[in-house]
């Protein structure tokens, strides 16, 4: 049985995210970068959370015997490259100052991590019900 999380690692779990999303943001907005350019960078972040929640999310199914299909757990985990990789790949071609993409690229992480974080705490901290026992118990 897990334990509920502490208020403490919840409360910094969505200051992580806050703090890496709105940094991120940001510094997006107030960039001279083209438009296009922002759009980009805001999509690579949008994707690089939901792939982020969703490896979370399969590898605790996984471990807690709800089945996730091989071909979607692969997803997950090779979106979550491709963003990563996405972002190293436009910060490396980008007319920025180092510093800029230094800061970008540790915004960007924190908020992956702070979107781990979060989605592991909601998850730890739902009541199992009888319904969800039940299904579990008939999957094993």
């Amino acid at each position: 049985m897990n334990q509920k999380p502490s208020a403490a690692f919840v409360g910094a779990s969505w200051v992580a995210l806050g703090a890496g999303m709105a940094g991120y943001l940001i510094g997006l907005w107030r960039s001279d970068l083209l438009l296009n350019e922002k759009g980009y960078y805001f999509t690579i972040l949008m994707y690089g959370l939901f792939a982020v929640v969703s490896v979370q999310k399969s590898v605790r199914d996984r471990l807690e015997g709800i089945p996730v299909t091989d071909i979607y757990y692969s997803i997950c985990w090779f979106s979550t490259v491709l963003a990563i990789v996405l972002l190293t790949v436009g910060l490396w071609n980008a007319t920025m100052l180092p510093s800029e993409k230094g800061f970008y690229a540790f915004a960007f992480l924190l908020a992956l991590f702070g979107a781990i974080a979060v989605q592991k705490n909601t998850r730890d901290s739902q009541v199992p019900n009888e319904a969800d026992t039940a299904r579990k118990r008939s999957v094993v």
